[in-house]
C-alpha cells in the first residue's frame, strides 16, 4: 500500500503524442523530466486521448506520434528505470475515473478552464463543439488523481487546471468520504496512535482548523505517515478530519511550476511546429547548420559594416540559452560595433546545438532500430501504472456504491 508520503513524493505528467520533438520540447519540459525521475516517482504519460480531443480527424499519423514520441524521451534520457512510461489509453482505469468524476462536476467549472475558449479562438479552423474537448480538462483531473500524484509539474498557463483537479478532489471526498460511522472510526483510529501522540495528533488539528497554522497541518500529515499502528485507510480518514472533511480518497495535488521555456525558434518566436521554426532533437548536423546559417538577424545590418543591436536579432535570443557570459559579450560587442559579422556570430550557437544533439541522436538510432525494445518498455510501464491505477479503482468504487458482491 502507498503510504500518504509516497503520494506528496509522486509526480504524473504527460505530453500530446506529435511525432518527433523538437528543442523547444527538450528545453521547456524533458530536461525537467531528467530531473524529476531522480527526485521523485515519476508516471510519464503519452496522452493520445488528449491528442484525440483536438486532431480527432488525424488517426492515420496517431500510431507513429507515439512512437516517435517515446523515442525521443528515451533518446533524451528519460529513463524506464527511474519512471514509469506509458501510454494513457492502454490504462482503461483513466477513462473510468473520468466518467465517474464527470457525474460530479458542475458544468461551469468546466467553461471556466482559461484554456478552453483561448484554445477555441486558435484552433478557429478545427470543429472544437465536442464533448471530448469541453471535457478534457476532466480528463486531466482523473489522469493526476489516478495515481494520487502529489506533484504535477506545469506551466503558469496550466496551474488553473491543477486547481480545478483539486476542486474536483475535494468535491469527490466531500461527496463520498463521509462513510457510515465516520467519527466513530476517527476516534478509534486516534486511540491506536498511543496516548502521546493522539495528543499531539488534536492539538496540531486544533491549531489548524482554528488559527490556520499551515506548519501544524504539515507536523500532522508527518505524523500520521509515521504511524506503524494504523492502517492507510485510518490515516486517510484522519488527515481528512484533520482538514476538516471526510476520508480523503482522492488527495489534492499540487502544481509544481515548471520555469518557462528560455528555448525560441528560428525565427525568434517560440519554437513550434506550427510556426515551422523548429529544430528536432534527431536533426542532421548539415541541416542544424544550414538552418542557423539562414536564419533572419537584425534588419539593420544590410551590409557587413553595419553596426547592429542583438536584442533585434533572433541569433541572440540562442545565444542566451547556449552560451557562456564571455561568448556573449564578445557577440554584442562585435555586433553592436560591426567587429564581427552575421555568419561569424552564429558559429558558436551552431557547435552549440551540434554537440547537444550529437548523443539523443546516437541513441534515438539505436532505438529506431530495436523497436521491440521500445515496445517493451511501454508494455512494462502500463503494467506498473495499471497496477496503481487498479488500486484507486477499487477505493473509488466502494465509496460510490458500485462494489457490487
Amino acid at each position: 500500500m502507498n503510504t500518504l508520503a509516497n503520494q506528496q513524493h509522486r509526480v504524473l505528467s504527460g505530453m500530446r503524442p506529435t511525432g518527433a520533438l523538437h528543442l523547444g520540447h527538450y528545453h521547456g519540459v524533458l530536461k525537467n523530466w531528467l530531473k524529476l525521475q531522480h527526485e521523485y516517482e515519476c508516471f510519464f504519460f503519452v496522452a493520445d486521448w488528449h491528442a484525440l480531443t483536438t486532431h480527432y480527424e488525424e488517426v492515420e499519423i496517431l500510431e507513429q506520434s507515439v512512437w516517435e514520441m517515446v523515442i525521443d524521451w528515451l533518446a533524451v534520457g528519460v529513463n524506464p528505470g527511474s519512471a514509469s512510461l506509458f501510454i494513457q489509453s492502454r490504462v482503461p482505469e483513466h477513462a473510468e475515473l473520468h466518467m465517474l468524476l464527470s457525474m460530479i462536476t458542475p458544468l461551469g467549472w468546466l467553461e471556466r478552464v482559461p484554456s478552453y475558449k483561448d484554445q477555441q479562438e486558435k484552433l478557429k479552423e478545427r470543429d472544437l463543439a465536442t464533448y471530448g474537448f469541453l471535457g478534457y480538462p476532466l480528463l486531466q483531473s482523473a489522469d493526476i488523481l489516478i495515481y494520487k500524484a502529489g506533484k504535477v509539474p506545469v506551466g503558469e498557463d496550466q496551474v488553473a487546471h491543477v486547481e480545478m483537479t483539486r476542486e474536483v478532489a475535494r468535491r469527490f471526498n466531500h461527496l463520498y468520504g463521509r462513510e457510515p460511522g465516520f467519527e466513530a472510526r476517527v476516534e478509534a483510529a486516534i486511540k491506536k496512535m498511543g496516548k502521546k501522540n493522539a495528543r499531539l495528533y488534536n492539538d496540531l488539528r486544533k491549531k489548524y482548523t482554528e488559527q490556520g497554522d499551515a506548519e501544524a497541518l504539515k507536523t500532522a500529515q508527518a505524523l500520521l505517515d509515521s504511524q506503524q499502528n494504523i492502517t492507510l485507510g485510518d490515516k486517510e480518514r484522519l488527515l481528512g478530519f484533520l482538514e476538516g472533511s471526510g476520508r480523503i480518497i482522492l488527495p489534492e495535488p499540487e502544481a509544481l511550476l515548471t520555469p518557462a521555456s528560455k528555448m525560441p525558434g528560428l525565427d525568434g518566436q517560440k519554437m513550434s511546429k506550427s510556426y515551422k521554426n523548429t529544430l528536432s532533437l534527431r536533426e542532421e548536423p548539415d541541416d542544424i547548420e544550414q538552418k542557423i546559417r539562414t536564419m533572419p538577424t537584425d534588419p539593420a545590418r544590410v551590409r557587413r559594416t553595419d553596426p547592429g543591436n542583438p536584442e533585434k536579432c533572433p541569433v541572440w535570443k540562442l545565444h542566451q540559452v547556449y552560451s557562456a557570459e564571455d561568448t556573449l559579450e564578445w557577440v554584442k560587442t562585435g555586433c553592436t560595433s560591426a567587429g564581427i559579422g552575421c555568419i561569424d556570430c552564429k558559429g558558436p550557437v551552431i557547435d552549440a546545438v551540434k554537440a547537444e544533439l550529437a548523443p539523443v541522436r546516437e541513441r534515438a538510432r539505436e532505438y529506431e532500430e530495436d523497436r521491440g525494445l521500445v515496445r517493451k518498455i511501454i508494455n512494462e510501464g502500463c503494467e506498473r501504472a495499471r497496477d496503481v491505477a487498479r488500486q484507486t479503482m477499487v477505493e473509488v468504487r466502494q465509496v460510490m456504491g458500485l462494489d457490487y458482491r
